[in-house]
């Protein structure tokens, strides 16, 4: 669902860990120019089936310091929160003046996932040199 009205990002917080789930969140100040006010919009990253899918396909076995790992976390996670709020706005999720909850595409928005792969294909060359660059791994 294509918008005349884009999304805009004014603000994003993150990566949080939620207390009671394996994932990390980030959170997203978002407005389009018919809406008053900003909304918010939490999108949901899954460590195992969604930042663990991406980094094998972009970086393969690669190992690093401790250090390196979480650079290489808290980088793809945001790329893939950027993206999974992308796909949520081309779909329909984030149409509405309401704080909104992108959650993991497992489950019931499984049938999103084979997007997300889509974009690593896409971009695996760019996110692994941005790896190399930020992380040095």
């Amino acid at each position: 669902m294509k918008t005349e009205n884009p999304l805009k990002i004014l603000d994003v917080s993150g990566p949080f860990r939620e207390p009671r789930e394996p994932v990390f969140s980030y959170d997203y100040a978002v407005q389009r120019v018919n809406w008053p006010l900003p909304y918010a919009a939490r999108v949901k990253v899954s460590i195992a089936d969604e930042l663990e899918v991406v980094r094998s396909k972009v970086l393969g076995p690669v190992s690093g310091t401790p250090g390196q790992q979480l650079l290489i976390a808290k980088l793809l996670s945001r790329k893939i929160a950027d993206e999974k709020l992308r796909i949520a706005q081309e779909e329909g999720l984030v149409g509405e003046r309401q704080d909104t909850l992108v959650p993991p595409f497992t489950g019931p928005y499984q049938h999103l996932f084979p997007k997300l792969e889509s974009w690593v294909s896409r971009e695996s060359a760019s996110l692994r040199a941005e790896v190399k660059s930020q992380a040095g791994v």
